[in-house]
């Protein structure tokens, strides 16, 4: 009989769940898909119905249940860090120690709680650290037999960035790096600084900061206080954080604003307003210290281990703009990255650590392929369901008998300047859709990113899109030699690609540069000739492989751009009825589910949706 674990990521951000057989990651899934709450922190009651269902069992056939981290070591991390900033820090200390007393401390029976929903079984519990489940989730799934491990996030329960060793099924912790001193934290006080969002925010800084000029003054300023004041960067990458600057140890805000304020010349930007040059410049200079210490701890891991081979999780390895300069360094042969390397990704890796660490279970690397399924983990839609929405909004649309004349079309409406929602399969798992829950459009249109950012994804202007590309044509367009499958590397346009830069081009206004016709695939080009690319392999994902063939045939260019399926501030759809609603509510001009294809012009006339129906909710 087969043996199943159910992996939980919950109560600080993204919640998930995932579910292995016999060590196979057999689906896994995001709570806020189903919720709708954007970054849901809650028990992932509907995540951990799909993935029991889709593994065909009851949660009394578990074998065990593993969480991501150790509840009573963060609370020991607490409470020592207040003793050690004391008396400062009381106002966070009254309100985050309440409600660990009353509910975090307790965790193991919250958790049996909301598990007896499911069962009265008495599953076995395993709690393995919080960065040992990252590393697992990085190793065991990748396609090689050792590799170094590099994790770096925010904190787990003392440690913030770990290098170990996987080899076989076994996972050796080589250094660790402990709180405060986090190269995650740092990367987020500027994400608050600048006006975004904390863990959710920091893809917005890097975005952002090719925006900065690099030949500046206060470019160079910046920089400069922040090597010389905020952070100490040793040789091997571990840093030291001057305390006095971050209140994130015991206070309620990532940065002391006052001291900042003096020690920069600006405030903090207020949230989500629009980036002047000042915030632009700082973006930038956060953003190629960030690089620097992680090419550094990526060297230590080097050294340490001696491997080829190189795997990387963390919400840290979410930073596409680093991966792509590990890859130019050259340090390593192989890279693979968790396409879900933030907290949800801690879901299979806990499940994982368990299976591998826990029961002693062997390990089987799969030559080139990894074992994350391209991460189409999460649920799949019948044409029965898809129907069910349709003749619920009363709309009009057009079924083919054959997926291969309606690739074609959908590949004509996209070189007619069409967007087209594009739902197909299963889910992905993590936050980049890749393909089954996508907005496509055509990456050679100079008017595309504009429309897209502002009439159908209804965010901030600067934000750039990705290119997906053929995997075999990724040399035609890309200075990169390998696949990019999961979107997690950025790296630089073809040159015969691209258009020289105007005079002055650094100091330009945002939207001077913005518009700026930088190559012949505009849309998916950055501001700084650059793209985060995904490849798309035929046998990984036939359909929307085929689509982008078709533009192929039909254009001369194997290259489009995916965005995910949402709009600012909503998760990525995860049902038929989310996708509709989504479609109607934006200036999409075409939805494609499965073989069916709604044309917007012709829906007939009624209500608009206005609710979600989730699939999965719990009893």
């Amino acid at each position: 009989m087969k043996k199943h674990i159910l992996g939980i990521s919950a109560y600080y951000h993204d919640s998930a769940a995932a579910i292995l057989s016999d060590g196979e990651i057999l689906a896994a899934a995001h709570e806020e898909r189903f919720t709708r709450k954007k970054h849901d922190p809650s028990f992932p009651a509907h995540a951990v119905k799909y993935v029991l269902t889709e593994a065909g069992i009851s949660y009394n056939d578990l074998s065990a249940v593993a969480f991501y981290d150790k509840p009573l070591i963060k609370f020991e991390r607490l409470l020592e860090t207040y003793h050690a900033f004391a008396p400062r820090g009381l106002g966070s200390f009254v309100t985050a120690i309440p409600v660990w007393i009353r509910e975090k401390l307790f965790m193991k029976k919250m958790l049996r709680d909301e598990l007896n929903k499911f069962g009265k079984a008495s599953i076995p519990l395993f709690f393995p650290e919080h960065h040992l489940s990252h590393a697992s989730s990085a190793f065991y799934p990748s396609p090689f037999e050792d590799a170094a491990i590099l994790t770096i996030d925010g904190v787990g329960e003392w440690a913030t960035s770990i290098i170990g060793y996987g080899k076989e099924n076994k996972i050796r912790v080589l250094r660790q790096l402990d709180f405060p001193h986090s190269v995650g934290l740092l990367y987020s006080a500027f994400t608050y600084y600048t006006g975004f969002r904390v863990n959710s925010g920091e893809y917005k800084l890097m975005g952002l900061a090719p925006y900065g000029n690099p030949h500046s003054e206060e470019f160079k300023k910046y920089k400069e206080i922040i090597l010389n004041e905020l952070v100490d960067i040793r040789d091997d990458g571990s840093i030291l954080l001057n305390m006095k600057y971050f209140s994130f140890a015991t206070g309620l805000r990532m940065t002391h604003d006052r001291k900042w304020e003096a020690l920069f010349g600006i405030p903090p930007q207020k949230p989500e307003a629009e980036p002047t040059q000042p915030y632009m410049d700082m973006a930038l200079a956060i953003q190629q210290v960030t690089e620097k210490i992680v090419l550094r701890l990526a060297k230590t891991a080097k050294k340490l281990t001696g491997s080829e081979n190189l795997v990387m999780a963390g919400g840290v390895a979410l930073n596409s703009v680093a991966n792509g300069k590990i890859i130019a360094e050259g340090l390593f042969r192989n890279l693979w990255i968790q396409p879900a390397a933030g907290d949800a990704g801690g879901a299979p890796g806990a499940a994982l650590a368990c299976w591998h660490i826990g029961m002693n279970q062997p390990r089987t690397a799969s030559g080139n392929e990894d074992q994350m399924k391209g991460a189409y983990l999460g649920p799949e839609f019948t044409d029965r369901e898809i129907l069910i929405t349709a003749d619920k909004n009363n709309a009009v649309y057009h079924h083919y008998e054959d997926f291969e004349p309606l690739a074609a079309h959908v590949a004509g409406l996209l070189d007619d300047g069409k967007v087209v929602g594009w739902f197909q399969g299963r889910m992905e798992f993590g936050p980049r859709a890749l393909g089954n829950r996508s907005i496509l459009g055509d990456a050679r249109n100079p008017e595309m990113q504009k429309k897209m950012n502002l009439k159908i994804k209804y965010r901030e202007g600067f934000r750039p899109f990705a290119p997906t590309v053929l995997e075999e044509d990724i040399p035609e367009y890309f200075e990169l030699d390998r696949p990019s499958p999961y979107m997690l590397l950025v790296v630089p346009v073809k040159k015969e690609r691209c258009t020289p830069e105007p005079p002055g081009y650094s100091s330009l206004p945002l939207y001077k540069r913005l518009y700026h016709l930088r190559s012949d695939i505009p849309a998916v080009t950055h501001i700084d000739y650059s793209g985060r690319l995904q490849s798309v392999n035929r046998k990984t994902n036939p359909r929307y492989w085929s689509v982008i063939s078709e533009f192929k045939k039909l254009t001369g260019y194997g290259i489009i751009v995916n965005t995910s399926f949402n709009v600012r501030g909503e998760p990525i759809v995860c049902t038929p009825e989310d996708a509709y609603r989504c479609f109607m509510g934006t200036e999409m001009d075409y939805l494609v589910m499965g073989n069916y294809l709604f044309d917007k012009s012709q829906q007939a006339a009624g209500e608009q949706p206005t609710g979600f129906r989730t699939e999965f909710d719990p009893d």
